[in-house]
């Protein structure tokens, strides 16, 4: 028979044994804590710039894109002269696109024949054609503006007349940015993801010393003096209309006074319905969600706004009808029968 030392040896055994394991579980219980934290953080903590692999992809576009099994168009003899075929659907050139055509001729000295030392003649051409993209070139554009007097009245008057010829006013005044300059920055910047930085580089790579901040005071002076009232005249045109579309998104805005960089702010987007011959979209920036912003956005309109669930649609002029949207129709029902179920 075991004695009670036995017993209590074996049982001090065990609990040591579930000591280690206890341990070990909550060694790896502290790993998974931290990885969701860690998950967490990189979900929603704070961050000023977000990559995504999108951003990523740029630099191995070309491999991606690349499909090496596919041949080049090949050429086939037809009546002594050669036509390519035709090329991919996918790739389409411009008709209009000027050509430029390069003769390949032997001199005159080699035009003899090998055979029996006659002049040889052209009996076919074989073609073959490339796209060349010719870079951005940038000049300086030097107006002179002419200012003429009257010889005569110098001589016999007191008073000299002086007319000026007729100049073009800058797009920015006192600036020395020319419109296509401009329009460059802008669409570099807003549709092909180019940041002004970036911008900067190429500019100094052609040798040209353009600073980043020079070209945001561009961008901000152009839109302030020729977008905003663009944008105005399409804010009337908008608001003609019966019926509208308004919804809005959150964003992050950088530095923006009074305001954390990880605080919400919202763009407010507008736009006409399917019925509207001309369709117009808008945005409008506010540094929060209050109601008092489509209040204003919409203080002529007057008509039906096709919104959804959002309490701050609500509280629109009468004038204004909102109008719900069946999106969000199943998913309200859904919140008020789990509201309405019996406990």
């Amino acid at each position: 028979m075991k004695t009670q030392a036995d017993l209590a040896e074996k049982l001090l055994g065990v609990i040591e044994e579930k000591d280690r394991r206890i341990a070990e579980l909550e060694q790896q219980l502290q790993w998974f804590i931290s990885q969701i934290r860690l998950a967490k953080h990189k979900q929603f903590g704070v961050s000023s710039e977000k990559t995504d692999c999108a951003q990523l992809s740029i630099f191995n576009e070309a491999e991606s894109n690349a499909d090496m099994t596919i041949p080049e168009p090949k050429i086939t003899e037809v009546k002594a002269h050669y036509r390519k075929r035709t090329r991919l659907t996918t790739d389409k050139l411009p008709e209009d696109l000027p050509v430029e055509t390069i003769e390949h001729e032997l001199p005159a000295e080699d035009c003899i024949c090998p055979e029996c030392s006659s002049k040889m003649h052209t009996m076919g051409k074989e073609t073959r054609e490339e796209l060349k993209l010719i870079p951005a070139k940038a000049v300086i554009i030097r107006y002179v503006q002419h200012v003429y007097a009257c010889r005569n009245c110098e001589e016999i008057s007191d008073h000299v007349p002086i007319v000026k010829a007729d100049m073009p006013e800058p797009v920015i005044k006192g600036g020395f940015a020319a419109p296509e300059t401009i329009a460059h920055i802008a669409v570099q910047k807003f549709m092909m993801a180019s940041p002004l930085y970036r911008q900067e580089q190429e500019w100094k790579q052609n040798g040209i010393l353009l600073s980043r901040q020079t070209m945001s005071n561009w961008l901000i002076k152009a839109s302030e003096t020729w977008l905003e009232p663009i944008y105005e005249e399409m804010k009337l045109k908008l608001c003609k209309h019966e019926f509208l579309h308004a919804d809005e998104t959150t964003l992050q805005v950088l530095k923006e006074p009074g305001k954390a960089a990880q605080s919400k702010s919202y763009m407010w987007l507008y736009r006409t319905s399917g019925e509207a011959k001309h369709q117009i979209i808008l945005y409008d920036y506010q540094p929060d969600r209050k109601h008092i912003h489509p209040k204003a956005f919409l203080k002529s309109f007057k008509g039906y706004l096709h919104a959804d669930g959002y309490n701050g649609y609500r509280k629109l002029p009468e004038n204004i009808t909102v109008v719900g949207c069946w999106a969000h129709y199943p998913r309200n029902m859904i919140i008020r029968e789990e509201y309405l179920k019996p406990t």
